[in-house]
C-alpha cells in the first residue's frame, strides 16, 4: 500500500512539475510562433464610417427584389402612368388604415386634415381633402409617398410598394367620407 501511495505521489509531483515548467515557459514576452488568422492580425484599421471602408458593389448589380422607380424626376408622368394595382377591399382598406396610422397620421392627423401631433413643432402639412389633392391621380399620390415633396421626406424605404397603394385607398376613403357623392348618400340611406 505504501508503494502505491509513493507511486501516486511520484506521478503527481512529476505531472505538477511538468505543468509548472510548461506554464513558466509560456510567460515569455516575445510573440508566439503560431499566428491564428494572420489576415486579421495585419489588417488595416478602418473606421466603418470612413469613405472607402465598404467594398463597392460590382457595377450593374441591384439588391434582390429591388425595382428602380422610373418616375423619380417626373411627377406628372407618374400621375399619368401609374395605376393602383390593388382592388379596394375590406382587407386592403384595413391595411391602408394601419399604415396610415403608423406613418402618415403623425403629420396629416387622424382624419387627414393636416393637424397631426407634429404641427406645433413643424409647419402644418396640407390637408389631404383639398381640391388639389383630391384631383390628383393615385399615381401622383404614390409618387409623393415614394419621393417626397416639400418638407415631406421619401417613405420608399419604410413603406412597401403594396402598402403605399393600400394607403392611397384609405386616403380616398377618408376623402369620400368628408365629401360623399349623391350615390354614397343614397346607399347609406338604403342601409339604414
Amino acid at each position: 500500500m505504501n508503494k502505491m501511495i509513493k507511486n501516486i505521489t511520484a506521478r503527481t509531483s512529476l505531472v505538477l512539475s511538468a505543468m509548472s515548467l510548461l506554464a513558466l515557459s509560456s510567460c515569455r514576452s516575445d510573440k508566439t510562433n503560431v499566428m491564428y488568422m494572420p489576415s486579421m492580425v495585419f489588417s488595416p484599421a478602418i473606421k466603418a464610417q470612413e469613405l472607402g471602408s465598404m467594398r463597392p458593389p460590382v457595377a450593374g448589380t441591384v439588391p434582390r427584389g429591388f425595382q428602380p422607380y422610373q418616375f423619380a424626376n417626373d411627377p406628372d408622368a407618374a400621375g399619368r402612368e401609374l395605376k393602383n394595382p390593388l382592388r379596394r377591399t375590406t382587407d386592403v382598406l384595413a391595411r391602408g388604415k394601419v399604415m396610415f396610422e403608423t406613418y402618415c397620421m403623425v403629420c396629416h392627423g387622424v382624419a387627414a386634415e393636416g393637424d397631426g401631433s407634429i404641427v406645433p413643432k413643424f409647419p402644418r402639412p396640407p390637408t389631404l381633402h383639398s381640391d388639389k389633392v383630391t384631383q390628383w391621380t393615385d399615381g401622383r399620390i404614390y409618387h409623393v409617398i415614394s419621393i417626397g415633396q416639400n418638407l415631406m421626406p421619401s417613405y420608399a424605404s419604410q413603406i412597401d410598394q403594396g402598402d403605399r397603394w393600400a394607403i392611397i385607398h384609405y386616403v380616398r376613403a377618408l376623402q369620400r367620407s368628408k365629401n360623399p357623392t349623391a350615390e354614397d348618400l343614397k346607399s347609406a340611406q338604403l342601409s339604414q
